[in-house]
């Protein structure tokens, strides 16, 4: 009689899984980001109707400019592309694909029809050529919702039903949460985005995940 085989560690299953149609995850991530860019800047650049400045509330002043914030804000890049990572099926990942995709069109739809602003901030960016170098490429435009948020949050909500579905240990996921909730805290720390531009991206990422992972799982999907 044969004795049983142990069942694989989760850390293997990842691994296996990542290493599955690595060249079209990495590639279909590239171009989804370059398109996504190139529109974006385009109705930052060119918008199609006067500008909206949003307000400040209350929150706004309780989380102080923090330029060491920078490098969270700018690995959103990197940790959008981490969900794709862990498809194994290339169906599944297609429909991942258009999910986000769908939620990046309903955001930049809203810039093209109500075009916004954050508030100039009371910061010498001369002092922080970092920050400076960000202001200059990336102006505080194209604010509410902020496609920061909403994509960080849709990412981090399927990232955890992912890591959940390979059985991953808890301070991952709890390291998850914590990089999620670290960007759109840089959002605000940085003075890219308002209070009211971060609560509308949490709403529409939040929205879109739970609506896609909804879908997912009706269609059977393994996460």
């Amino acid at each position: 009689m044969k004795p049983p085989q142990a069942r694989p560690s989760a850390w293997s299953r990842m691994a296996e899984t990542i290493s599955r149609h690595f060249l079209l995850k990495g590639l279909g991530t590239m171009l989804f980001i370059a398109l996504f860019f190139g529109a974006y800047f385009y109705l930052l650049k060119y918008p199609a109707f006067p500008l909206t400045v949003m307000p400040r509330i209350w929150a706004d002043h309780l989380i102080g400019f923090a330029p060491l914030a920078l490098p969270v804000y700018l690995s959103l890049w990197v940790y959008v592309s981490l969900p794709p990572l862990f498809f194994s099926d290339r169906r599944e990942l297609l429909h991942y694909g258009l999910a986000i995709a769908l939620t990046c069109l309903f955001g930049l739809a809203v810039f093209f029809v109500w075009p916004t602003a954050a508030p100039p901030a009371d910061v010498d960016w001369l002092k922080y050529p970092d920050m400076q170098f960000l202001k200059n490429i990336d102006a505080a435009g194209n604010a509410c919702p902020s496609l920061h948020v909403a994509t960080a949050v849709f990412s981090g909500l399927w990232l955890h039903r992912l890591l959940r579905g390979f059985s991953a240990p808890s301070w991952l996921l709890w390291l998850n949460a914590l990089w999620c909730a670290g960007i759109a805290y840089s959002t605000l720390a940085t003075r890219q985005h308002v209070a009211v531009d971060v609560a509308a991206g949490m709403a529409l990422g939040g929205l879109a995940a739970w609506l896609s992972l909804r879908l997912h799982r009706q269609r059977g999907g393994r996460a």
